[in-house]
């Protein structure tokens, strides 16, 4: 039977429920509010965390084979979403990357549980910057700056991060939500130390809410509940909050049509405006837009597991992250014994198995966030009484404002296609700049040590890796200019022959909004 979502209000009037909560605080069942606080027991604490990461597993493995493949397009209904017997462990076999929503987490428990939960933010960022998986985007930059001296937040700010409203802290934003039970506000605090490593703004923002849900997941079972109320961690000014604000109402006004809600978020809300690969491209990679993906499938979901995870995947971009965290945040909702065994069979083969790049098996996953959980709980107030855990609830406070590229606005991307003894000089008109390219060698320990000039003064000496791993995601980028024509030009110090710098492509921004009509 599939699972049906229902209020605390009515939980002393079901068996649906009984047993799993142990006691109720003051204020803390009706619809509409949060409790004030909530006592459970360890084995229903327990079973909402599993929950979450084995949710957050399956969707990962659900949309796997569909991420990116439809960009700026709904996946339709003719094409088949997959799911074989042995899926999970056949991707943890063949494809271990895939479950980087997970390990990228890992990286943070781990910390967690090696230094406590007063662990400093620099241990955090050096355990992800020294990693030895492949990063992307926001993430990959921050690497980069991290690497280079640059330490959070200055790491995941715009002026050194171009990718700064992209996804990456909103995939990895779980852990957050799931150690702090009831806590959104705790899951907020730990959500500034980590997630400005990689992200500021939007993309912060994306995994202050994704966490907010996960919390509000522990005592409320209703999912538009959840949706709203996690919102209230986010400024109502931000263009987050807007987005978000936006899908709920196309809810109310579309409520058996997700398609149509989609595609009011593609009128509104599809226009990045930072990542250098996704703008003027059908990539969208932004957390504000995937974040709606995922608002979508749980309000659309019902609170049907299979359901959730469907829509999600189905309004395509990011679509094995965005159900990956639908179905986690349900997950944690119903609880683990509640995902169907159609699920869970699959699940069961691989919960003893480490994730790449970590020692870390879901099972141990499991057991490390039901224990920083318990303590999270204890610092933040609450109590444990033998297997009664009381947790002091908190009503969600808005994060603080900030937004990325303002007074910024890309108006070209022109090819370059040139290595950089032929550069020359490149021109642009407008008030900033980011150069798209590549460094490579035969010697992957090479480092290319790279000038860039603005309008004949240095901007920049960098320090461009060959190696993947450690290479800057952008050559080089230069916002906040003075309106008007800019000359930029290269000089490239230690050339070898076994290296070369390629320059791909340029994107250029104005500091002039685009009139009405242009938009």
């Amino acid at each position: 039977m599939k699972p049906k979502l229902i209020t605390f209000a009515m939980s002393a009037a079901l068996s649906l429920i009984a047993g799993m909560l142990s006691g109720c605080g003051q204020g803390a069942t009706n619809r509409g509010e949060i409790p004030t606080e909530l006592t459970i027991s360890k084995s229903t604490l327990s079973d909402k965390i599993k929950g979450g990461w084995a949710g957050q597993t399956i969707g990962c493995s659900y949309g796997s084979v569909t991420e990116f493949k439809y960009r700026g397009t709904m996946i339709q209904d003719y094409v088949p979403i997959e799911w074989n017997d042995g899926y999970i462990k056949h991707f943890f076999d063949t494809w271990p990357q895939l479950y980087d929503d997970i390990y990228m987490d890992l990286t943070f428990v781990e910390v967690f549980d090696r230094l406590g939960l007063d662990a400093p933010t620099d241990s955090f960022a050096m355990a992800f910057a020294t990693a030895d998986y492949h990063l992307w985007h926001a993430n990959q930059a921050a690497r980069f700056n991290i690497l280079n001296g640059i330490m959070p937040p200055e790491s995941g700010h715009w002026m050194n991060n171009p990718h700064a409203d992209d996804i990456d802290f909103q995939i990895e934003a779980d852990f957050a939500g799931l150690m702090s039970p009831g806590m959104p506000n705790t899951a907020a605090e730990i959500s500034d130390r980590i997630g400005h490593i990689m992200n500021y703004g939007d993309g912060w923002y994306g995994g202050v809410y994704v966490s907010a849900m996960y919390s509000l997941a522990f005592v409320s079972d209703d999912i538009d509940f959840i949706v709203r109320e996690a919102l209230a961690t986010i400024p109502e000014k931000s263009k987050f909050h807007q987005c978000i604000s936006d899908v709920i109402r196309w809810h109310e006004e579309y409520p058996n049509d997700w398609k149509q809600t989609w595609f009011e978020c593609q009128r509104k809300w599809s226009s990045d405006i930072g990542c250098p690969e996704g703008v003027f491209d059908q990539l969208d990679i932004d957390a504000l837009i995937n974040s709606a993906y995922v608002v979508i499938g749980l309000l659309y979901g019902d609170g049907d597991f299979e359901k959730t995870m469907e829509i999600s995947t189905r309004c395509g971009q990011d679509s094995d992250c965005n159900p990956a965290t639908a179905a986690g945040i349900l997950g944690t909702v119903i609880g683990y014994s509640n995902i169907s065994d159609k699920w869970k069979k699959d699940l069961k083969e691989v919960e003893d198995i480490n994730f790449c790049y970590t020692n870390i098996s879901l099972n141990k996953t499991y057991e490390l966030s039901l224990n920083q959980a318990i303590e999270n709980v204890k610092r933040n107030g609450g109590s444990v009484d033998g297997d009664n855990i009381t947790i002091k609830c908190q009503n969600p406070v808005s994060v603080k404002l900030e937004q990325a590229f303002e007074g910024m606005y890309p108006i070209a991307k022109r090819p370059i296609n040139r290595r950089i003894n032929d550069v020359g000089e490149i021109t642009f008109e407008g008030n900033g700049a980011a150069f798209r390219g590549a460094v490579g060698s035969s010697d992957k320990s090479y480092v290319a040590e790279v000038e860039m000039y603005i309008d004949g003064q240095l901007a920049e000496k960098a320090f461009l890796p060959a190696s993947y791993t450690t290479r800057r995601y952008e050559l080089f980028w230069k916002y906040l200019l003075d309106e008007g024509k800019h000359t930029a030009t290269f000089k490239w110090l230690n050339p070898q022959d076994n290296a070369w710098v390629d320059f791909h492509e340029i994107l250029i921004y104005t500091g002039k909004e685009p009139s009405q009509n242009e938009k």
